[in-house]
């Protein structure tokens, strides 16, 4: 083996190690969707059937998130069990925030959901004038994941209105919310495969879509019937999706399948 064979292979180690994402696969999207169902769910657990209220309930939730994003931070590779919890935690934030402006202050869901939208869109615009890229392939700097942790977040927060907004303000019902999302993230995708609309534009809007239609299938199966749901309640619905993520995270955790390939990746992404 020649010595440039040897630094190739270990600037290619270095690359993956400092890749703090998995990789986007089917996998990914099944775990994200789980993660904005419990992030549905267990909001409204903690909420209204802990008794803890949505103020307090908002502060716990925001100091564990800020704990386990400095560990996530902290981390030099991506871990699996860091990462997700790290979703599933800003999934619950993301909630909270939209139903604290809505229920709290009164704000109507027309204005959160345009709040979130310009919000995220400066996110991105202060990404890209900063590193000349969008890419969730390249998290391998501090700055990088700063602003890919604070897009994540004004999507749960944008998700969570634009689902309200529709299931609720529009009367579509929680069913029928979950059915328009899933549509619309289809023709994201098949823009995508067929259209060649951009990979980062792709991921980013299906992952904005994802969110409402995870928190329309969580009420729907945690809502009463009388109310347009299953009636499973938040309890054995948050339970059942966070098993189903934990075995989904340990799978990946033994198999690597999700480990982001550092092929592909230019020095200008870098």
């Amino acid at each position: 083996m020649t010595t440039n064979t040897h630094v190739a292979e270990a600037q290619s180690r270095q690359r993956q190690m400092w890749n703090k994402v998995p990789q986007v696969t089917l996998y990914f999207w099944v775990i994200k969707v789980l993660c904005t169902t419990v992030g549905e769910t267990a909001a409204d657990l903690l909420n209204a059937n802990l008794g803890l209220g949505l103020t307090t309930t908002s502060y716990v939730m925001s100091g564990l998130l800020a704990v386990s994003l400095v560990f996530q931070f902290r981390a030099r590779a991506y871990v699996p069990g860091l990462y997700w919890l790290a979703v599933v935690l800003i999934s619950v934030v993301g909630t909270l925030i939209s139903d604290n402006l809505t229920d709290n202050l009164g704000v109507p869901l027309e204005t959160t959901t345009a709040a979130f939208a310009v919000a995220l869109v400066l996110t991105f615009a202060a990404w890209y004038l900063s590193e000349r890229t969008l890419s969730i392939h390249t998290i391998r700097t501090g700055r990088r994941e700063a602003f890919y942790w604070l897009a994540i977040l004004f999507t749960f927060a944008l998700g969570t209105s634009a689902g309200d907004l529709t299931a609720e303000r529009l009367n579509l019902g929680y069913w029928l919310s979950a059915l328009v999302f899933a549509v619309l993230i289809a023709a994201v995708a098949a823009a995508h495969y067929t259209l060649d609309l951009n990979a980062v534009w792709s991921f980013w809007i299906a992952y904005v879509l994802t969110r409402p239609l995870g928190a329309s299938l969580g009420d729907y199966l945690s809502q009463p019937r009388d109310e347009g749901g299953l009636g499973l309640g938040t309890v054995g619905t948050s339970f059942l999706f966070l098993a189903v993520i934990l075995a989904l995270v340990v799978f990946l955790a033994r198999t690597k399948r999700d480990v982001a390939p550092s092929e592909g990746i230019s020095p200008q992404e870098g």
